[in-house]
């Protein structure tokens, strides 16, 4: 076997999302993975449409991303074996202190309403991620089609677009963990939270092997992964992480409560 074979069987490429990595819990989940398993991961931070993208060409072995609807769609196009649920937070709804466009209070349709009437500075991270993807959702089921000088799209990730938002003082969606992990750095509060509609899962799929079998996909590595990030030990980290620092966890754990 070359020594490059054996690099790929010990290495498992990761497509997820930038507020796994933002968030820094990979940092903390990885490492203990590599001890326990031998497997070496490397993630690749990308929004979520990116990630699916690259299961769907067979340049990662297995995928971590949040938009429900998006990965039901990669597992029945057979190019994921089966989503396995990790865990959850929400999306939150931030801005200025002083809310010029008056959302407190309001459910998320409603202060997307609110935003566009008032025609406030907003920040879309405009990157097909999860996070886009449900940010376009509400706008949709508040009857907008957000356009004009004051809807700003930054094509970058979470932890850019917040530092963009937080610049010039404008209203935008992110998840909670990234938004905690930030937070000492910006002066964007949070103003809206608890609806429904922001609720957001996270799923971790391995790629079907079948679909690229001329790439080598790390099928044993990626169900490895899997097995770790579903299971006791994986959960717990997820399940801690942030505690001490923030006073609540950044993520929920979907698998033990």
């Amino acid at each position: 076997m070359s020594c490059k074979a054996e690099t790929r069987d010990t290495e498992i490429i990761l497509a997820t999302t930038t507020s796994t990595y933002d968030s820094g819990l990979l940092d903390e989940l990885l490492p203990i993975f590599k001890e326990e398993f031998g497997y070496s991961v490397k993630p690749i931070a990308v929004g979520t449409g990116e990630a699916i993208a690259m299961g769907q060409r067979g340049e990662a072995d297995v995928i971590l991303v949040h938009s429900r609807k998006s990965e039901d769609e990669f597992v029945a196009g057979g190019f994921g074996t089966e989503r396995y649920d990790v865990m959850h937070n929400d999306f939150v709804i931030i801005g200025p202190e002083e809310d010029t466009a008056q959302v407190t209070g309001l459910d998320a349709a409603q202060a997307y309403t609110a935003i566009a009437g008032a025609e406030a500075l907003f920040t879309s991270r405009g990157d097909n991620s999860g996070t886009n993807k449900k940010e376009l959702s509400i706008w949709e089921e508040a009857g907008i089609i957000p356009e004009g000088g004051w809807y700003l799209e930054t094509g970058q990730g979470m932890g850019a677009t917040l530092r963009i938002a937080d610049e010039k003082n404008a209203y935008t969606m992110t998840d909670r963990g990234t938004y905690l992990a930030q937070q000492e750095s910006l002066i964007l509060i949070i103003l809206v939270e608890g609806d429904q509609i922001l609720f957001n899962p996270y799923g971790i799929i391995p790629v079907n092997p079948e679909k690229h079998p001329g790439l080598g996909i790390n099928y044993l590595g990626a169900m490895k992964l899997v097995e770790f990030i579903t299971g006791q030990k994986g959960q717990g980290i997820i399940r801690e992480f942030g505690k001490e620092k923030f006073g609540q966890p950044l993520f929920y754990p979907d698998i033990i409560k």
